[in-house]
């Protein structure tokens, strides 16, 4: 099974090398590409004042962190809800030089993980088209009605992001159909051979579809980005 986490965090400002600090971390479990309900959030106490133009874009005050614990404090659960998962963090170079700051300030060992950055995976998908988060929720139909109206916040975006980032990957479920072993193996192969089993059909199906059905599956393939998938499994050459 492939465990992903998706990531964001909110800041008081752009630079940590500045002073800016992370006021808030959010992160949901994803198993083979399924949400399990699993996550970790935490408001954080930056020590430092909160810049007035970036509480107007995540809404969080001095006075709501003023009680929250410091990074040092939570930072063994959040590297234990990590583990040694891939990250998926969009625009992940700036998550990442905050937590790598975070960790660097009480010295403790850098992160060291895979991240699946789905601003550059939306930047090679859609050319030529806003990749914003915002922008992207709007191309998948993602309801974005909590963001409007309590502002950005770490563990609602993770959200939102688990959202696209299953979208981009072709749908809530794209591997469904697909598994090639999953799917149709239920046996292992060499035992399969060793019995003698023919996998191939000794006689061709007659086909049932016409040359303008198959054209249209192939187009509907490449639009849900499942065309290469297809091939791979070579299910293809039944209609063809």
């Amino acid at each position: 099974m492939i465990r992903e986490v998706v990531l964001d965090t909110e800041t008081t400002g752009l630079n940590p090398e500045k002073g800016d600090r992370i006021i808030e971390i959010g992160a949901l479990e994803l198993f083979d590409h399924v949400p399990t309900g699993k996550f970790f959030h935490v408001y954080l106490n930056p020590e430092r004042k909160i810049p007035e133009e970036s509480i107007r874009i995540h809404k969080i005050t001095d006075n709501f962190v003023a009680d929250k614990p410091l990074f040092s404090d939570v930072v063994h659960d959040f590297l234990s809800f990590l583990e040694s998962s891939s990250l998926v963090i969009h625009n992940a170079e700036f998550d990442i030089k905050f937590l790598q700051y975070e960790l660097q300030k009480i010295n403790l060992p850098m992160l060291d993980l895979q991240v699946i950055d789905t601003l550059l995976l939306a930047r090679g998908k859609y050319p030529g088209s806003s990749v914003s988060l915002d922008a992207l929720c709007k191309r998948f139909n993602v309801d974005t009605a909590n963001r409007k109206e309590r502002g950005h916040g770490a563990l609602t975006d993770s959200i939102l992001l688990s959202e696209v980032y299953l979208e981009m990957l072709g749908g809530k479920q794209p591997n469904l159909g697909f598994d090639r072993r999953k799917t149709f193996a239920t046996e292992d192969d060499s035992d399969l051979s060793s019995k003698g089993i023919q996998l191939i059909r000794p006689k061709p199906l007659t086909k049932r579809i016409s040359q303008i059905d198959i054209k249209k599956h192939q187009e509907f393939l490449k639009t849900i980005g499942c065309d290469k998938a297809w091939k791979n499994l070579k299910l293809h050459q039944v209609l063809s």
